[in-house]
């Protein structure tokens, strides 16, 4: 098979690119990406667990766990005891990381114009369709 040809290839040079370039739009607001997708979750979902945040980033445990360390000791975030299960803990952002919410949104909103610039409309649409489904597609070892 031909690199080109490769998924694993195109991906992953893709993701990486992509990552470059929003980690440059992020230095600003002296967040990482997966920081934001951490920030950007409990944006939504408000107080949440991190088990929950392992769940709408599809990472694993020990990663949601390196990443909220590194957050908390920047003061992104605070943790606490879930007064309705002792035993769970809920991540929540701090005052210091709602404050460049809105400077993060717009780098979010800039790094998506500019990588998706020479697309079409319709190969957005499409290019977005066809990655949820591979996100969704189960693949077994």
């Amino acid at each position: 098979m031909e690199l080109n040809e490769c998924m694993n290839f195109l991906l992953s040079v893709t993701q990486n690119k992509v990552f470059k370039y929003f980690s440059k739009y992020l230095e600003e607001s002296d967040i990482t990406p997966a920081q934001y997708g951490v920030l950007n979750c409990l944006w939504t979902e408000g107080k949440i667990s991190p088990k929950r945040i392992g769940e709408l980033l599809y990472l694993e445990a020990p990663t949601v766990s390196g990443i909220l360390d590194k957050m908390q000791k920047l003061n992104l975030i605070d943790r606490e005891i879930d007064p309705n299960n002792r035993r769970n803990v809920l991540v929540t952002s701090t005052e210091k990381a709602d404050q460049i919410r809105n400077a993060i949104k717009k780098a979010s909103n800039e790094m998506n114009k500019h990588v998706l610039q020479e697309l079409t409309d319709q190969e957005k649409e499409a290019l977005k369709k066809g990655l949820f489904k591979i996100i969704k597609t189960e693949l077994s070892y």
